[in-house]
């Protein structure tokens, strides 16, 4: 014969349900955590998403080689000046100029 203070004679508790029907999340603060955490992950930013979209179904982007180029520094300025991606302007130049020459 078991204790009663063994296990398995005792009663299985079930959870107690809330008795405030009021939600204790402080949901100001969770919105504020979510706007930091879009601000740290650049790649969430919606430019990067609807690129994403718009290649779909497209043909494959060219590889690209990796090169060292040495260009005139207030030429290399000036496409810095531009903002971000200003190798990818100069990539799309030297297209250009190619493209042009045939």
């Amino acid at each position: 014969m078991k204790s009663a203070s063994s296990r398995s004679e005792k009663p299985q508790s079930a959870k107690r349900k809330s008795t405030s029907m009021q939600s204790k999340t402080d949901w100001g603060k969770l919105k504020s955590r979510t706007a930091k955490a879009d601000d740290e992950h650049p790649e969430a930013d919606v430019k990067h998403i609807i690129r994403g979209v718009v290649r779909r179904g497209l043909t494959p982007l060219p590889s690209k080689a990796s090169i060292s180029l040495r260009v005139d520094q207030d030429v290399l300025e000036w496409f810095k000046s531009q903002g971000p991606g200003y190798q990818t302007r100069i990539n799309t130049v030297l297209r250009a100029f190619r493209d042009a020459s045939v």
